[in-house]
């Protein structure tokens, strides 16, 4: 019944104008309506060649086969495989043909194809004996379009391309992060369009920016994993950034209304490989890792790989370090041709000094950071005053092969991450003095995710249906029990002896007559069922409609001190998500349009004793994707609008109303690159517009303050030599740019963060057996600031040498 649904729903929305439904209220822009006047040109003028011979390459393990050589065997013809693993010849006369597949070291493989006035195209689905593994080693030694593999079964929890797909999304591949000798998670967003620079809060977890929403680091796998500590990327096979509301596949407690950030991790695969790393750098970083992959049995059923980092460096400030261990396992098992079974483990343990946050003066003369000249290399911080972290992921998956369209899979994911100890922070008091506040904490996080897939792929007459249904259930508990002291101000601009005044043996006996807190902060449950329908009316005709019903139970806060709880409450919301997406060019060039949905979760009630409702955020976004030749790109608009925003009741004291609204709309534009052999771009570009529409007197018509900068650019340009006798040899340069932005935005008060400009350059050498690289982070010094006020690191320089076996 609710496939019919989606179905009847899905046809309904194909009948819409696609200019309709991407820019209902708006004018295209000139760049979109001759893109589509070029393209439709292009598509009529193609109709009217003779015959077609198109087609998928995969590899074994089910992979696309993208930078495989796809060559008519006889003729002059040929091209390349793209990131879906198509490809296509046209103006092809009758006749009978052989195609034939290559790679650099490995046998070609043919097909054999017939064009006829009956049947005037040739459509072949061929599958290549060698993995993906395989296939990406080949990518990088041949120079191809390397950084632009996208194709994913976590963004839409079904396998399909991105040029199907009416949703936007990036991803940063390992090989990206290899080639910048990324050490640490949040360098990896650098190549996220408009993710700014990330938000480190007090346990070490991570808060980043998408389409003027923060958004935390929470899907590990395609589910959930609150992981509230730093992650380590050596065991990162990429990081997927989904954007726009996501409650419909993922739920509120997971996305924000900006998207949500997944990390993917490296899995096992059927031959034996493995790397060791070593890097050192400035600030006496030491970083040594290790990935390794076997079978285990002689038929390859059994396979294990094992990714382990052990890290350790100290700030360019005068205090500051971190500490941190992590070991991976990853262990799948093929129990006969319908049954998989996978389990992938991380463990990690750190020690780290907390990260820098300063909260400005509101009386001050200040209203910049530059204005207040707090010292850039002075952390107010001591290296005895730190805290200590652990975390644990554990994911297991069955697969089960119920027929040749139907897959179960069934997925627990169960996490732990806590932080203990003393982390600090600095409030300003007035133009020339701060306080440094300690905060002594246990504060334990424990995550149970279970989620039951039924993935489908069939025909319902000529119409092709993929689908998706599920349900999915989510636990999460934090126990928290801290005490706060505050240390006497100190004058930050000239600070003379009372500086090292502020160390472990002067807090203690202050929070030794402190009062400690002890309560369960969190204590939530969350029961969901969706399904998803992706339906191809055309070969190039493609709709979406998706829905979620979901049932959120806050158990509240409880207090054992005094044996109450407080804050519980229940809501139950539906979350819908429609898409279009027309290819004008077959898997070459799509125009798409899109409305989802999420929301998040509100306690409380009004005046008059009515339950809060949740927030909703509805989406309506439109734009053009390309895959076509050497170039993918994303360029979109998006409209987000929030209702259901609590505010101050301006009749009632101390209680609030439920009609406030939000707004964030913006372009985002993505491009990665591969004009010529050996030379990869990988580029992006935001503009972001968000502001509070209806709300508090003292924040209307404001920006949110977490919404990041108005406007953020992202370039890595990189060229290796292909042939020759230094083939492998490699050079990279780019950066990242952001506006002003601000820290506190309101009527009574504003304090910003300057522009930056920040540039990197690498040099690398990249063999079968080995790879050395040199990188260079802010060439220029420039001094940026993070949300929190913390200082980000000037120039650093670091070396690697890995090699492979």
């Amino acid at each position: 019944m609710v496939l019919y649904l989606f179905v009847m729903n899905t046809i309904s929305i194909a009948k819409i104008s696609l200019t309709d439904f991407c820019f209902k209220g708006k004018s295209p822009s000139f760049f979109f309506l001759i893109l589509f006047s070029i393209t439709t040109f292009m598509a009529r003028a193609q109709s009217d060649q003779a015959g077609i011979i198109k087609g998928i390459v995969t590899t074994i393990d089910g992979a696309p086969a993208q930078g495989i050589a796809v060559k008519l065997r006889n003729t002059s013809k040929g091209t390349i495989a793209n990131t879906s693993g198509s490809f296509e010849f046209k103006n092809l006369p009758i006749g009978d043909y052989v195609v034939e597949f290559s790679m650099i070291g490995y046998e070609t493989s043919t097909a054999e194809a017939s064009i006829t006035e009956a049947k005037p195209m040739a459509d072949l689905s061929v599958q290549l004996d060698f993995t993906s593994r395989k296939l990406d080693e080949v990518i990088i030694s041949s120079g191809g379009n390397r950084f632009a593999k996208k194709e994913s079964d976590d963004v839409s929890k079904m396998a399909i391309s991105n040029m199907e797909n009416p949703q936007v999304y990036s991803v940063v591949s390992k090989e990206l992060m290899k080639e910048q000798i990324v050490t640490d998670y949040n360098s990896a967003f650098k190549n996220v369009p408009g993710a700014g620079i990330a938000e480190i809060r007090n346990q070490g977890r991570t808060t980043s920016i998408s389409r003027g929403f923060a958004t935390p680091q929470l899907v590990r796998n395609g589910v959930g994993s609150f992981t509230y500590s730093s992650i380590d990327p050596a065991n990162l096979e990429r990081i997927e950034v989904i954007k726009g509301p996501s409650a419909t596949l993922f739920g509120s407690t997971l996305s924000s209304f900006g998207g949500l950030f997944n990390r993917v991790t490296k899995k096992p695969f059927d031959t034996f490989r493995g790397e060791v790393s070593f890097s050192a750098g400035s600030w006496d970083l030491n970083r040594l890792t290790l990935d390794i992959n076997t079978p285990l049995n002689e038929d390859k059923s059994a396979l294990l790989r094992v990714n382990t980092a052990m890290h350790s460096e100290r700030s360019f400030q005068d205090a500051g370090f971190a500490r941190n261990f992590l070991i991976a396992p990853s262990f799948s098992y093929i129990v006969n041709d319908r049954l998989t079974l996978l389990l992938d483990v991380e463990f990690s343990g750190y020690k780290s000094t907390s990260p820098m946050r300063v909260t400005p003066s509101t009386r001050g003369k200040a209203r910049s950071v530059t204005e207040l000249g707090i010292p850039y290399k002075l952390s107010f911080a001591n290296n005895t005053i730190n805290y200590s972290g652990q975390q644990y992921n554990i994911f297991a998956q069955i697969k089960y092969k119920l027929s040749p369209q139907w897959t179960s899979q069934t997925v627990v994911s169960r996490t732990r991450s806590s932080a203990d100890g003393n982390v600090v922070g600095l409030t300003i008091l007035t133009d020339s003095t701060l306080r440094q506040t300690v905060t002594n904490q246990d504060y334990p996080y424990y995550g149970t995710n279970f989620q039951q897939n039924f993935i489908g792929d069939f025909h319902v007459g000529p119409l092709r249906n993929r689908i998706v249904a599920g349900i999915d259930v989510y636990s999460l508990r934090a126990s928290r029990n801290d005490a706060s002291v505050n240390m006497p101000a100190i004058n930050f601009k000239k600070p003379g002896s009372a500086y090292n005044n502020f160390n472990l043996s002067k807090v203690t006996p202050l929070l030794n007559a402190a009062t400690f807190t002890n309560f369960v902060s969190i204590n939530e449950r969350t029961y969901s069922a969706y399904a998803s329908d992706v339906l191809n009316i055309t070969d190039r005709l493609l709709a979406m409609a998706s829905l979620r019903v979901d049932r959120y139970s806050n158990l509240g806060s409880y207090y054992p001190a005094t044996d109450s709880t407080g804050g519980d409450f229940k809501q139950t919301a539906l979350s819908p998500k429609f898409g279009v997406v027309y290819q004008i060019v077959k898997d070459k060039i799509s125009i798409f349009g899109n409305y989802m949905n999420g929301f998040s979760n509100v306690s409380g009630s009004d005046f008059f004793g009515n339950t809060f409702k949740p927030n909703q955020a509805n989406q309506i976004e439109g734009g053009v994707k390309l895959d076509y030749r050497f170039i993918t790109a994303t360029f979109s608009y998006y409209d987000i609008s929030v209702t259901n925003v609590t505010r101050d009741d301006p009749e009632h004291a101390n209680f609030s109303i439920q009609d406030g609204t939000q707004l964030s709309k913006g372009f985002e534009a993505e491009l990665i690159a591969n004009p010529v052999s050996g030379l990869n771009i990988v580029a992006g570009f935001t503009y972001n517009d968000s502001k509070y529409t209806k709300s508090n007197e003292n924040i209307q018509g404001y920006r949110p303050t977490t919404a990041g900068p108005p406007r953020m650019a992202n370039l890595w340009i990189s060229y290796r030599l292909v042939k020759g006798a230094v083939k492998g040899l490699g050079f990279g340069f780019g950066g990242i740019y952001g506006s002003e932005s601000y820290q506190s935005n309101t009527k009574a008060f504003t304090f910003t963060i300057p522009s930056y400009t920040v540039l990197d350059a690498s040099v690398f050498y990249d063999k079968t057996r080995f790879r050395i690289g040199l990188k260079a982070d802010n060439l220029t010094s420039e001094k940026y600031w993070s949300y929190r006020l913390a200082a980000q690191n000037p120039l650093r320089v670091t070396g690697n040498i890995t090699f492979k076996f």
